[in-house]
Parts: C-alpha cells; sequence; structure tokens
C-alpha cells in the first residue's frame, strides 16, 4: 500500500503540535518561594519547585538546560535543571538581586542590584564575580544587546537607562527617560531599546547609535486612572512588527505597532501585570499577574487572551523552553 504524504495544514499542526509538547513555561512566584512549572501543550501546572527568598526576575541558558533565579532576599542567583527540576547550584549575585539577562553564549550573567546601585557580571563557568559596576540609584532593568556588545541597565530613582560597553564594563551614555524605569528591550536587530517608565506612565524608545529618545508612547485605558497605568515588562516580536507592554495595576497588556509606535489594542488580563515572555515560536505570550496569583495566556497573531492559570503566589517572572 503506498503511504500518502500529509496534507501542509495536517503537517504544520502536527509539527506545532510536538513543539507545545516539549515546551515548559516556568513562573517565579515573589511570595511563594517557588518556581512553578507549566506544561505547553496541556497548560497544565506539571511541578512547584522551592526555592530561595523572595524569586524576582529569571532566565533561561541559551540551550534551555539551566534556569537562573535572582532570589533576592537571599542575595544570590540560583541555578535549576530544567531536567532534574532540581537546584543544582548557586552563584554570587551582589544584595537584592532583582533582574538578569546573560551574554548571548551563556558564560556571562549580568545581574540588577537594586540595594546597592550596581551591575554584578558573573562568569557563570568559575562561579565568581568579575566586576561590579556603579550605576545609578536602584537599578533593575537588565538588556544584553543580541551581539553581546552592549548591556543596558535602567535605574528606577535616577530615571537612566546606562548604556554599558561589555568589553571594558563600563559605561559609556546615559539616557534619560520618564520616572521609574523597570524594563530595558533591545529589538532583534539590535537598533533600538525600549525601556518602560512605570510611573511616567510611559515606553521611551531608544535609537541604541545615536543613544537619544526617538519615541515615546503613551497609554490610555477607558475607564482605568491614568496613575494606575504603569508599564512594567515589555517585549518586541522578532521582526518588529509589535510590542507587547504590561500594564501593572491596569491589568492590561498593551498592543503596540513597532513600525509606527501607535497603540494598537488593550487585553484585558489578571490583576497587576508584571513581566512577559513569548514562546519561542511567538506564537503566545505570557504575563505574570500578581495580585491574581495567576498568568494569562495570549494568542500573538489573533490579540486575544486565550486562558489563565492558577500558579503561586504573587507571581513575577516568567521564561519558556521548548
Amino acid at each position: 500500500m503506498t503511504k500518502r504524504a500529509l496534507p501542509v495544514a495536517a503537517m504544520a499542526l502536527l509539527l506545532a503540535g510536538a513543539a507545545a509538547e516539549a515546551r515548559e513555561i516556568y513562573v517565579s512566584n515573589e511570595k511563594g518561594n517557588s518556581i512553578t512549572i507549566i506544561d505547553g501543550a496541556s497548560l497544565e501546572v506539571s511541578a512547584t519547585v522551592p526555592v530561595g527568598n523572595r524569586p524576582r526576575g529569571i532566565a533561561l541558558s541559551p540551550d534551555g538546560r539551566h534556569l537562573y533565579i535572582c532570589a533576592s532576599d537571599d542575595d544570590i542567583i540560583q541555578v535549576l535543571d530544567t531536567q532534574s527540576r532540581k537546584i543544582v547550584a548557586q552563584l554570587p549575585s551582589g544584595p537584592d538581586p532583582e533582574l538578569l539577562d546573560l551574554s548571548p553564549d551563556g558564560s556571562l550573567i549580568y545581574v540588577a542590584n537594586e540595594d546597592d546601585n550596581m551591575v554584578t557580571v558573573v562568569d557563570v563557568a568559575s562561579r565568581n564575580v568579575v566586576a561590579e559596576i556603579p550605576v545609578g540609584v536602584e537599578p533593575e532593568g537588565m538588556g544584553v544587546s543580541h551581539d553581546g556588545r552592549w548591556v543596558v541597565n535602567t535605574s528606577e530613582t535616577t530615571n537612566m537607562a546606562h548604556f554599558i560597553d561589555s568589553e571594558s564594563l563600563e559605561i559609556t551614555d546615559n539616557v534619560l527617560v520618564d520616572q521609574r524605569p523597570r524594563f530595558a528591550e533591545w529589538t532583534s536587530d539590535d537598533a533600538e531599546v525600549w525601556v518602560s517608565a512605570e510611573i511616567g506612565g510611559t515606553v521611551s524608545v531608544i535609537d541604541a547609535a545615536a543613544r537619544g529618545v526617538t519615541h515615546k508612547i503613551a497609554f490610555s485605558v477607558q475607564g482605568v486612572p491614568r496613575e494606575a497605568v504603569q508599564p512594567v515588562g515589555v517585549r518586541v516580536t522578532r521582526d518588529r512588527s509589535l510590542a507587547f507592554v504590561a500594564l501593572g495595576p491596569a491589568n492590561r497588556v498593551a498592543v503596540v505597532d513597532a513600525q509606527t509606535y501607535e497603540v494598537l489594542d488593550y487585553l484585558l488580563v489578571g490583576q497587576r501585570v508584571w513581566q512577559l515572555a513569548f514562546s519561542p515560536d511567538e506564537a503566545f505570550i505570557y504575563s505574570t499577574n500578581g495580585v491574581s496569583n495567576d498568568i494569562s495566556v495570549i494568542d500573538v497573531e489573533a490579540r486575544k487572551v486565550l486562558r489563565s492559570i492558577g500558579v503561586g503566589r504573587f507571581p513575577w517572572g516568567v521564561a519558556v523552553r521548548d
């Protein structure tokens, strides 16, 4: 009997299903002192792993083998093996690590230390601190360019985005943004850095070459007080067609045209939406909703919230691997 080839549409569905089956979503629970692991196919919680005190920022190694966790109140970076689901190492971090990002090859971790106004650089292999870089007051956001050449840190009280040379490990430029910047997101071509300002209520788009703000995106949600619209997490699609911005206690994720900088939509999610992460194929984006203790699953193309998933207490950070 001759085997017939599957139709293209059916093959695409099979491939998508295979990717979803392997997918895992990791959520740090700030008050639960745990990492919730969600199965990407069933969208059900598959495990809850106890970790250190007040886990906030999380990031995956490039190969997806390890999840790095800012255990903020323990002043360490914990390393979770994603296969065994156990903590296998601890790295130095400086006091009160809040957000972190990795060099493209995964050899270095850049950590924002909120309490001592430093960015700590950690060598993963040796587990040693290789540099401490003085920055502004209350550093939080950390973003490494895709070519690894530049690192941006945001300081909440100084209201600046600091550009750090990854070779000299020194600040070369400081860009003033609006009040209380929380997150820094590089576009895939490293041409722009998008910086959210929680109290300012805006996202500043910085020209990475000129080191200046070229656009400011403001948000207005009908029926929501202006002071409740507090941008935090930002993610931009690889093709730079769309950006998604978490708006804190406004309980919305804004959808922005990343070419015209126009706000296209506001998606109602859980309470106090904080951080965002795409699935690797960018078909979905996931938001952590700190007060409602859940995450929202958003269909990127349809710009539609599909469902919420209960996690631990005060979900903060989110990362996804296939």
